[in-house]
């Protein structure tokens, strides 16, 4: 997109939000003004979005902190199931 077309798209966001603003004025803050300025405000936030992909600029991978875990291979201590049901397969205990 070039600046012609977002200096236009940001000149008519303007106006649909003058124009929301207005309807609030006349009926108020029902849910159909409260839908149309959450359109205007979303259309604003793409519109951003789209400014943001035209500037070119050098992107890096975010820096993250990574922790291994190390998870034995060893049996768990049978205690730790005890008096455990496992929905759906009829559980461990015996019933008498």
């Amino acid at each position: 997109m070039n600046s012609t077309e977002i200096v236009e798209l940001r000149r008519v966001i303007g106006q649909m939000r003058h124009a929301v603003s207005n309807l609030r004025a006349r009926y108020g803050d029902v849910a159909a003004v409260q839908r149309l300025a959450n359109d205007v405000e979303r259309m604003d936030i793409d519109a951003t979005e789209l400014v943001d992909l035209s500037t070119p600029r050098q992107r890096e991978a975010p820096q993250v902190e990574r922790e291994v875990v190390v998870v034995p291979d060893t049996p768990y201590d049978e205690s730790l199931w005890k008096d455990a049901d496992d929905e759906g397969l009829g559980g461990y205990r015996h019933r008498t």
